[in-house]
């Protein structure tokens, strides 16, 4: 079982992709390896699927957060270390013993680079293990969530084997006997220990990384609970990427589980509901998140139509297209998991008769299936008022204060349905009249 979440929600809610403009992933993708990097990136394709394991995962950014830690390792270093210990290791200390003599008399010979290579990885192994020694020994090991982890370490670096190793002058001439016997060992005996030691400092990597985004932002982290409890409660809800975004205060649970989301065009609707869906996606991470508070079930996926565009490959109209997304939607909350749901402008691609019908009609439907989450956007505001008699819909909109002529957006959400009717008056303010004349 994994968490159901599909390509055009995630490109909608630009939640992945490195090299994308503004994307989720970008603004927490400060890590310096390149396993850190792989790491982040499992995890932003693998939300956590239980409320423990979304906790533990927040406590311990949380524990770095406030440990306020810098990275203590040499990229390059530890990038030497992982190819030398990753390569082929030989079966036995004096094949490997005969090797190293010949690449070092190669070495003298010609331009063969194999023996400085292996020096240099020695080198690069031993001053990371020695790093990671010392950070360890700094970290408070008798408490909190990150203690498991800190203990385990501090037991494989007790190897004597690693002791040793700690102790070589990287500086003085390495002995071909020394030089071969740990070219043997770190490739065979000690593989699994190095393996273990990359991998937590790769962990360390993202720990650090993350945890200063949420101390640069003043992000905070949500509480996941059980799926049963069917519960999204949020205060201070902003768009991570937005810096200075006005927060929003929300809930919704079984009794209230569908909002009717109301305002003029540029309001902050469909922001809002891109907010609401990166929120809860980092919340099953267990990332830190732009709000004050949040509180969440969790739920087994989250989908959306925001931005749906037409298919020319597949002969599909706007509104085609959209009523394709409305019968994938339907089909996953038929399946009875509890989703979040999120529909921006149903039908927008049809005329406004058959628009107001599809809403409404859509609307009343997934309305019924209170175990899922609902939000839907309309222009239409006449849907809401034949939906008032529906008590678990809320009503909410973004409203738009004038100053003279001029429209001005607060971004705040308020209770009820729009009354705001300005998009004459917005064609008129940028005198596309007075250029037809």
């Amino acid at each position: 079982m994994s968490f159901n979440i599909d390509k055009q929600t995630l490109d909608e809610l630009n939640l992945t992709g490195k090299f994308k403009s503004g994307s989720v992933y970008a603004l927490f993708n400060k890590v310096r390896t390149s396993g850190g990097e792989r790491l982040l990136d499992h995890m932003f394709r693998h939300p956590l699927e239980e409320a423990t394991a979304i906790n533990h995962r927040s406590s311990v950014f949380q524990y770095f957060q406030q440990a306020d830690l810098n990275f203590p390792f040499d990229v390059q270093q530890i990038s030497q270390m992982r190819e030398y210990v990753d390569s082929t290791a030989n079966p036995g200390v004096i094949r490997v013993l005969a090797q190293t003599f010949v690449k070092r008399v190669l070495a003298g010979l010609t331009r063969d680079e194999r023996y400085k290579k292996s020096v240099q990885g020695l080198q690069a192994t031993i001053v990371t293990v020695s790093k990671c020694y010392a950070f360890v020994e700094k970290l408070q090991s008798d408490k909190g969530p990150y203690a498991d982890k800190i203990l385990a370490m501090k037991e494989l670096l007790s190897d004597k084997r690693l002791q040793k190793l700690r102790e070589i002058d990287i500086y003085a001439d390495m002995p071909l006997k020394k030089l071969a016997y740990y070219e043997h060992a770190l490739k065979s005996s000690l593989q699994r220990e190095m393996n273990e030691l990359l991998q937590f400092i790769f962990e360390l990597d993202v720990n650090i990384a993350v945890s200063a985004v949420a101390r640069q932002k003043k992000f905070r982290y949500a509480t996941a609970l059980p799926p049963e409890r069917n519960l999204f409660a949020v205060k201070g809800l902003a768009h991570p990427g937005i810096d200075g975004a006005i927060g929003n205060d929300l809930r919704m649970d079984t009794n209230s589980n569908v909002i009717f989301l109301t305002g003029a065009n540029m309001a902050g609707k469909s922001t809002l509901m891109k907010s609401i869906g990166i929120s809860l996606y980092l919340a099953h991470m267990g990332f830190p998140l732009a709000v004050n508070e949040m509180t969440f079930s969790v739920r087994a996926g989250l989908y959306s139509s925001i931005n749906v565009a037409d298919n020319i490959g597949l002969g599909y109209s706007h509104f085609y297209a959209e009523v394709v997304r409305v019968k994938q939607a339907a089909e996953a909350a038929a399946t009875g998991k509890r989703l979040l749901l999120m529909f921006d402008e149903l039908f927008k691609g049809t005329n406004v008769k058959d628009a107001y019908d599809g809403t409404l009609a859509i609307t009343k439907a997934f309305a019924e299936y209170r175990d899922c989450l609902f939000i839907v956007s309309t222009h239409i505001i006449e849907v809401g008022e034949a939906l008032r008699s529906q008590d678990n819909i809320q009503f909410v909109y973004m409203p738009t204060v004038m100053e003279g002529v001029k429209p001005k957006y607060t971004y705040q959400l308020q209770q009820g349905i729009t009354e705001d009717r300005q998009g004459m008056m917005i064609i008129r303010n940028e005198g596309i009249l007075e250029l037809m004349d």
